[in-house]
């Protein structure tokens, strides 16, 4: 199916068809002009992933930069057909026909990387990320691809080649998914964050529901029972996880709400309110690490010490994430009250969680 979708893309990308081997075969020839442009892409790839944009003065159209960027990604994508496409079968092509297609690649390739540093920091650092990735999906499937026409004894089109050729177009069709503006950014990566603590949330759910010990399916079989201590909560235990449990609950709530917000109210005609969304993108991306050793240090057997370490150190962030959500252009007078009831349930749920931890001790 794949191979069918290969021939089928460069019956219209590709009109000469290239033949090839292997290009470690052909003596140095073949191989030089594809391990010059190999250490070309490398040193572009390392360059977008490191780089500052270039800023203006001016004014910047988003909208131009979208249908430039895109046209950049087509044309690294038909470059790569056409060079896998050379590569898919006996014999090799001539040295000057490999160098012919090594220019154009790596055209194509610094034609992308100049159309991405266009996008300054100024239109959204989350935004700039998201392109930056993308950009340099595209430049580590296009390395991967000559990597592989470089090592692999072809005698016709591998598999090897087939996935380093579907990865290209994988990475720049990806382009079309990116958000378009920081506002969008940013809600993307409100939506990641949700995802993790939802995950969270339901493994420390499921191993409350389980009745045998949660790491049953670790243990050795012929390894002797271990004290109940070690292997199960403890009823104070099970109390202790009701809190924490609320707390990450708090945060998803908050994660939902801010959501909700940003969709509502998030605003990317000022420098100050672009500046406020990356704010809110950046301190919302430290929970889930946060609610991760909340969680892991609640399996038994349960060190108290440990685990109010980690209360209070969410408990913190959440505060943290509020206060900047309170104090952003996207909290509008309708979002005081839950912010408001958030920062209580943090508070509760930090106290409950210390007050159980401390009876009898």
């Amino acid at each position: 199916m794949f191979l069918e979708l290969f021939r089928k893309k460069n019956t219209h990308t590709h009109t000469q068809t290239f033949v090839v081997m292997s290009a470690d075969n052909c003596g140095g020839n073949v191989s030089l002009p594809l391990r010059n442009l190999l250490n070309s892409i490398q040193s572009i790839r390392d360059r977008v992933r490191d780089g500052e944009s270039n800023e203006t003065d001016g004014p910047f159209n988003l909208s131009n930069f979208w249908d430039t960027l895109n046209q950049a990604v087509k044309a690294v994508s038909h470059e790569a057909t056409k060079l896998s496409l050379a590569f898919s079968k006996p014999p090799l092509p001539s040295q000057q026909d490999v160098e012919t297609l090594s220019e154009s690649i790596l055209k194509s390739v610094l034609s992308l990387s100049t159309v991405f540093y266009w996008l300054p920091k100024s239109q959204g650092v989350s935004l700039r990320r998201r392109v930056r990735d993308a950009t340099v999906g595209v430049l580590e499937g296009v390395e991967q691809l000559v990597e592989v026409i470089l090592s692999a004894p072809l005698q016709s089109l591998s598999q090897e080649q087939l996935i380093s050729t579907g990865s290209v177009w994988s990475a720049c069709d990806h382009f079309a998914q990116l958000p378009r503006d920081n506002k969008a950014a940013v809600l993307m990566v409100l939506s990641d964050q949700i995802g993790i603590v939802k995950d969270a949330i339901e493994e420390i759910e499921q191993a409350l529901s389980e009745a045998q010990d949660p790491f049953s399916d670790v243990l050795d079989v012929e390894q002797e029972p271990r004290g109940n201590q070690d292997s199960y909560w403890s009823q104070r235990d099970r109390r202790v996880v009701g809190p924490c449990r609320g707390l990450m609950k708090a945060a998803a709530a908050c994660l939902r709400k801010l959501t909700a917000a940003v969709k509502a109210n998030g605003d990317v005609s000022t420098p100050h309110n672009l500046a406020q969304l990356d704010d809110l993108a950046d301190v919302t991306k430290e929970i889930s690490p946060g609610l991760d050793d909340l969680v892991l240090c609640l399996y038994p057997p349960m060190e108290y010490s440990g685990v109010e370490s980690h209360v209070c150190t969410l408990a913190a962030l959440l505060r943290k994430v509020l206060q900047i959500i309170r104090s952003s252009h996207v909290c509008a007078e309708s979002q005081l009250t839950w912010v408001q009831f958030l920062e209580e349930a943090v508070d509760h749920n930090q106290q409950r969680a210390k007050d159980l931890m401390q009876q009898d001790s």
